[in-house]
C-alpha cells in the first residue's frame, strides 16, 4: 500500500531554498531547511546485503536526525516496515556523527558510510569486508490523495474551515488544535498529516498531535521515524497498545491515517452492553487492526463513555503539525454541537 520511489541523485539538489521555522521555534521546521547538511542524509534507504550465511537479501535502513551533525539508524533485514520486514525480523541499532556531507554510522558489527544518496555497509572487526550497499528512496502511502466517497462529508479541502471549531489555515494547510463542529458516531475518517521537522527534540516533545475519536480515543500522532513503536508513539492507541508495526515515515514527509470505527454501544438503561471497535491504517498499512477499545485513552478518560457522540479532536500539543484532505463518511445521522453540548449536559 505504499508507493516507492529511488532517488539515485545528490539529496542536496532536492532540497528547496526556502525555509519557516514555525510558531517562532527555530528548532521546528515545518518546511525543508536549506543548506541543513543533518535534514539532507535523514530519510529512508533500500539495497541488498550479504548475510552471514552467504545469501543476498533485501535491507532497509531509517536514518534520524538527532541535531547538531548527531544521527541514530535502524537497519532492517529484508526490506523497510511495510515494504518487504517481517514484524518480527531483525533489526540493527546504528549510532553516528556527519563530517561534511559524509555520516558514518556505527554498530555492534556493521558499520555504515553514507553521502550523497548512497551508503555503503561494512562488516567491521574480523574480516572487515563491504557486504553490502542502499540507495536513498521516498515512500508514499497508497491512500495519499484519497478521494472523498460521494457520501463522504468534507471536513478540509484547503478552501474553509467550515466544518471545524476553531480551524485555522495557514499557508493553505490546516494547523493543529481545532475539532469537528458536529460529533459523528460510526464513522471512517481520511486525514493527511505532516510532522515539523524536529531533530533536537526528543520523546513526546518531537512532533506531538493526536487524533481524538469522539473525544475520547486517542490515536497518536508523534515522530516516531526510526524507532521502536511503542505504546505512546505514532500509530499507538495511546498508552493502551502499540501499533502492530511502526510505519511512521520521516517528518516533512506527508503520510495519511485511515480510521474505520464504531461507537460503544448501551441498552436502554444508559449500561454499556458492546465496546467501542477500531481499526486504523497509517501510511496504508494496518497497525491497529479490528481491536476493541473497553476505556478512553489518556485524556480522553475525563470525558468518560456515554451513550451519546462527541466531536473529534485534533490534538494542540505546540507543535507545528499540518493537515490537508480531510473527511469523514458518517454511517449515521451526525449531531450539531448545540445538540451534542445539550446531551452532555443531561
Amino acid at each position: 500500500m505504499l508507493r516507492l520511489t529511488l532517488l539515485p541523485v545528490l539529496l542536496g539538489l532536492l532540497i528547496p531554498l526556502s525555509v519557516q521555522a514555525a510558531d517562532g521555534d527555530q528548532n521546528a521546521w515545518t518546511e525543508p531547511p536549506a543548506g541543513d547538511a543533518d535534514y539532507a542524509l535523514q530519510g529512508e534507504y533500500l539495497g541488498s546485503i550479504v548475510d552471514d550465511h552467504c545469501c543476498c537479501r533485501p535491507v532497509g535502513i531509517q536514518v534520524v536526525a538527532l541535531g547538531d551533525a548527531q544521527f541514530q539508524a535502524v537497519e532492517y533485514l529484508g526490506g523497510l516496515p511495510g515494504y518487504g520486514w517481517p514484524t518480527d525480523g531483525e533489526r540493527l541499532k546504528f549510532q553516528g556523527t556527519r563530517e561534511g556531507d559524509t555520516l558514518t554510522l556505527t554498530g555492534e558489527s556493521q558499520q555504515i558510510t553514507i553521502q550523497n544518496g548512497h551508503s555503503i555497509i561494512r562488516r567491521i572487526g574480523d574480516y572487515e569486508r563491504v557486504i553490502g550497499n542502499a540507495s536513498f528512496v521516498e515512500r508514499e502511502s497508497g491512500t495519499m490523495r484519497a478521494c472523498p466517497p460521494c457520501n463522504a462529508i468534507v471536513l478540509f479541502d484547503g478552501s474553509n474551515t467550515d466544518k471545524l471549531k476553531d480551524g485555522q489555515i495557514v499557508d493553505g494547510l490546516l494547523k493543529e488544535g481545532f475539532e469537528t463542529k458536529d460529533a459523528y458516531g460510526d464513522f471512517r475518517l481520511h486525514l493527511e498529516f505532516r510532522l515539523p521537522y524536529m531533530p533536537k527534540a526528543r520523546g513526546q516533545g518531537r512532533a506531538n498531535s493526536g487524533v481524538y475519536l469522539q473525544s475520547r480515543y486517542e490515536v497518536q500522532i508523534l515522530d516516531s521515524f526510526g524507532l521502536d513503536g511503542e505504546f505512546n508513539e505514532c500509530g499507538s492507541l495511546y498508552r493502551e497498545k502499540k501499533p502492530d508495526l511502526n510505519m511512521c515515515l520521516p517528518p516533512l514527509v506527508w503520510q495519511t491515517y485511515d480510521i474505520w470505527f464504531r461507537q460503544a454501544r448501551f441498552d436502554a438503561e444508559g449500561n454499556k452492553i458492546q465496546d467501542a471497535h477500531l481499526t486504523a491504517w497509517l501510511n496504508g498499512v494496518p497497525v491497529q487492526d479490528d481491536i476493541d477499545l473497553p476505556t478512553p485513552t489518556g485524556g480522553g478518560k475525563r470525558v468518560g463513555e456515554k451513550p451519546f457522540p462527541l466531536p473529534t479532536k485534533f490534538q494542540n500539543h505546540n507543535n507545528p503539525v499540518r493537515f490537508r484532505n480531510m473527511w469523514i463518511v458518517s454511517y449515521d445521522e451526525p449531531v450539531t454541537t448545540d445538540a451534542g453540548q445539550k446531551v452532555a449536559q443531561r
